[in-house]
């Protein structure tokens, strides 16, 4: 479990720090803050509705992953 959670605050963190290299500082900050602002609330509603882990677990891995999909697809727009 603490592995788990290790993976996906290094995941987030790259996540940010690629938006930042890619696409600016603007970029970065929202894949973090941004990122912090709509994970957290979603983790608590679904905990609280439901109170199962892993379907907790697989909404912040999905969520990590559209935003990894979001930015590619705006630096492949962008060049």
């Amino acid at each position: 479990m603490k592995a788990e959670a290790l993976a996906y605050c290094a995941a987030w963190a790259a996540l940010a720090f690629a938006g930042w290299h890619l696409s600016g500082l603007g970029a970065g900050l929202l894949l973090s803050v941004g990122l912090f602002l709509i994970v957290m609330p979603t983790s608590a509603l679904v905990l609280s509705r439901s109170g199962n882990f892993n379907l907790e677990r697989g909404v912040r891995w999905g969520i990590l992953a559209l935003a990894a999909l979001a930015l590619a697809s705006y630096v492949d727009a962008a060049v």
